[in-house]
């Protein structure tokens, strides 16, 4: 293995990582963005009132995104074999 298919390796590694963790994350941080401003709004400032909406988001986006998620990690573990083959 040379360093120009190390390098290869770790940038797929990074972006496979980046596309299968963003969309949770992304909708994590809105469904915060949203309850924050509605805290701040209606001045109620009960700490769970975040932590369950999110939960919620999260949960129902892993459900409806798992597919993709999972399909993108086994593309990359495909590449890694067929890069670990040639060698």
């Amino acid at each position: 293995m040379n360093q120009v298919m190390a390098l290869d390796l770790m940038r797929s590694a990074f972006m496979t990582t980046i596309k299968a963790s963003a969309p949770i994350l992304i909708i994590a941080m809105v469904v915060g963005l949203i309850i924050s401003i509605l805290q701040a709004t209606t001045q109620v400032q009960e700490q769970t009132l975040t932590f369950v909406p999110k939960m919620i988001a999260v949960l129902l986006s892993l459900i409806l995104l798992g597919a993709f998620m999972m399909n993108t990690l086994i593309a990359f573990m495909n590449q890694s074999f067929d890069v670990i083959n040639r060698l």
